[in-house]
């Protein structure tokens, strides 16, 4: 494919600005519109692509400069982008928040550099007029790097309003290439850790989107916006599409250790293990990425809901189970006992299972004093503390994702504790000014809060089809 997809990044001054509503709308108007749009976003966040799924019927993907590396944010984009006439980046947070201590990495600027992307500022407008000027100009001439094509004005209360607003933007030298009023419509629920996913307000999802859609068409420029993405040029560096059938690794440290391959790879004779993933209401948390390389190491994936079925997939050699909510589901996750048990039996037999977050939670003894798989020698409880951010970690044990000593990066996310945090093997040793041990090695298990980002590091899905190819 062309490395010079058509691309904006979609940016605010700071959360809450509107660039959920702005950059999903975006994507369903240029997809009304017969353009094939590939939905992206910046960080580790996991229900805003599953909305940007819906407005473009493709798979939302996320773009990390921490969990993956720089090196690797223009061969995932290329990747994602396969195929598409056009690409809408989400970013997160502040347009120059990043990675905390790590300057500008992991932030939505980044990711734009990485991209050679140009940025459209979705401005808050709600309480103030002529100060808007000095806000896009400070966030336009901070970085000379970061290209601000155009501002879009979000939550304008009246025809007067915007016209105050316009007039102290022609100061900025700024185009405004939009301007949403309020429109509760577009309004998405909230809980404890962001929006509801998709995957539970289906229907009442993809209402919002459309109106989204609508509220970005009727509001917004959408020649200038395709234009201004048109302009974007080629990816820097000569960057080459990902591909998880040979994925290349890019180290973020020097002294990384790498993960080694687990032998050759399979050829079409050898037998395709069935690798069981959770998805479903409860379990929505997962990287695309993380399916591909499964498959393309050779193993059939199936996927299957905790919440409904009563077994696993037929021939189950292996298990992941990722993040997601089961804190919201688990009084239907612990009635569903038969599954429970063919869980606890399949990690009984030394099957490999791999679990994050989520799935740890799953794999206790309980959680809020709920039966859960009783897989670990642990219980979950929900508590009021939010645990957030970006983690340097170290495999402690060898296990069947990785060797010890293997770095990788991971990010967490949750408001839940484990009791004890790790076992006798624990999994993860944190890095950092608060070193600790997390996690769990058992066996076939590896169990941890952190989410990583496999294409980081390509020999862990490869070693974990091995594993579960002779376990």
């Amino acid at each position: 494919m062309s490395a010079s997809v058509p691309r904006l990044v979609i940016a605010a001054p700071s959360s809450g600005s509107g660039k959920t509503t702005v950059a999903t709308g975006l994507m369903a108007a240029f997809a009304a519109r017969g353009l094939a749009v590939s939905p992206h976003k910046v960080g580790p966040d996991y229900i805003d692509p599953g909305y940007h799924a819906l407005a473009t019927g493709r798979v939302g993907r996320n773009l990390d400069a921490y969990l993956s590396g720089p090196e690797l944010v223009g061969p995932l984009f290329l990747h994602g982008a396969r195929g598409c006439d056009i690409a809408v980046v989400e970013g997160v947070m502040g347009l120059y928040d990043g990675a905390a201590g790590e300057g500008e990495l992991a932030s939505t600027a980044h990711v734009a550099k990485l991209l050679g992307a140009p940025v459209v500022l979705v401005v808050d407008a709600s309480s103030q007029s002529r100060s808007v000027a000095a806000l896009v100009h400070g966030f336009a001439s901070w970085d000379p790097e970061v290209r601000v094509g155009g501002v879009i004005l979000n939550k304008v209360a009246s025809d007067r309003h915007e016209e105050l607003l316009r007039e102290a933007l022609e100061q900025a030298g700024v185009p405004v290439l939009g301007v949403l009023r309020r429109a509760p419509q577009v309004d998405t629920p909230s809980r404890h850790l962001g929006l509801v996913p998709v995957a539970e307000r289906r229907a009442a999802a993809v209402e919002a989107v459309a109106a989204m859609g609508a509220q970005v068409s009727d509001g917004c420029d959408l020649d200038a916006l395709e234009a201004l993405a048109r302009a974007a040029g080629a990816v820097p560096g000569g960057s080459a599409p990902w591909t998880p059938a040979s994925p290349a690794h890019h180290p973020t440290r020097s002294d990384e250790r790498l993960t080694p391959p687990s032998g050759p790879a399979p050829s079409d004779k050898q037998r395709a293990p069935v690798i069981a993933v959770a998805g479903g209401s409860a379990f929505t948390f997962s990287y695309a990425e993380h399916t591909e390389l499964l498959t393309a190491a050779g193993a059939e994936v199936v996927v299957f809901d905790p919440l409904r079925d009563e077994e696993l997939p037929e021939g189950t050699a292996g298990l992941v189970i990722g993040g997601g909510f089961p804190e919201v589901y688990a009084s239907e996750l612990s009635a569903n006992e038969p599954l429970r048990k063919a869980v606890a039996e399949l990690a009984g037999s030394g099957a490999p299972v791999a679990a994050e977050c989520a799935g740890l939670l799953y794999l206790c003894r309980e959680l809020d004093g709920l039966p859960m798989c009783g897989v670990l020698d642990a219980s979950a409880r929900m508590t009021e503390r939010l645990t957030l951010g970006y983690r340097d970690a170290v495999a402690v044990s060898d296990s069947v994702l990785a060797a010890a000593g293997t770095r990788m990066r991971g990010h967490e996310f949750h408001r839940t504790a484990v009791e004890p945090g790790s076992g006798a093997e624990p999994a993860w040793g944190v890095r950092g000014p608060r070193p600790r041990v997390e996690g769990f090695v058992e066996r076939g298990v590896h169990a941890s809060y952190l989410h990583t980002h496999w294409a980081s590091e390509p020999g862990v899905a490869r070693r974990f089809v091995e594993r579960c190819r002779t376990s």
